[in-house]
């Protein structure tokens, strides 16, 4: 007996769609995300006057977040292809040849990417690296603070080690408050809203991956 047409439709709208993040890769996204928000909250608000108590959550927001990061590197080098975040000598083509296209200077217009543009690998390496200074420079912090497993100990490091420490974490702090802006504008761009969507929905159609990716680069069943 055939199907209604509703339930065709349906099945033809889900044939046309390509996963591009995974439901795991999503939560882990939006875990992270969550936690950097809360980070900079607890850090932030209390300077601007809004009084309550912030270190507990800001350092058990901290500990999840270095969870969460720790699972996707685990992740990504186990289960995930972490090449196809790799920044090698045909993204740096790339980025020239679409500087030389919007400046005029050359007619061919530029590859279109793999599974990820040089942008998205750029951004991505820059949260790495910035996430993980905080995260670090963090956990060296909370040997000044009361936990239940330890008390405060404020002199295991020297007072010239303690301000690099410091100087490290604010700037950090000031880094993402400029990165994630920068990220949350770009994603609401109307011509990047398909990559949005891939975050939250875990895929793009067909015809998106055929205006935005080459099959070659990135090949999907």
């Amino acid at each position: 007996m055939n199907r209604p047409v509703s339930e065709r439709t349906s099945a033809a709208a889900v044939s046309e769609r390509i996963v591009r993040h995974a439901l795991t890769d999503r939560v882990l996204h939006w875990l992270m995300a969550a936690g950097v928000l809360i980070l900079l909250g607890t850090s932030l608000l209390p300077i601007l006057g809004w009084q309550f108590p912030w270190v507990t959550a800001h350092w058990v927001s901290g500990f999840a977040l270095t969870g969460a990061v720790l699972f996707h590197a685990l992740r990504a080098l186990f289960w995930k292809d972490i090449r196809s975040m790799f920044i090698g000598n045909a993204d740096l083509r790339d980025v020239l040849a679409l500087a030389r296209f919007n400046m005029r200077v050359s007619d061919v217009e530029p590859r279109r990417p793999g599974k990820y543009s040089p942008a998205q690998k750029l951004i991505h390496h820059a949260f790495t690296g910035v996430v993980l200074v905080a995260l670090v420079t963090g956990a060296i912090m909370m040997a000044k603070i009361d936990t239940p497993w330890w008390d405060s100990n404020q002199y295991i490091l020297s007072d010239a080690t303690w301000g690099v420490i410091y100087v490290l974490h604010g700037l950090t702090a000031l880094l993402l408050i400029t990165m994630v802006m920068a990220h949350v504008y770009f994603a609401l761009r109307p011509e990047k809203l398909l990559f949005t969507r891939s975050m939250i929905l875990g895929w793009i159609t067909r015809k998106e991956y055929r205006a935005y990716h080459d099959p070659e680069r990135w090949q999907v069943k």
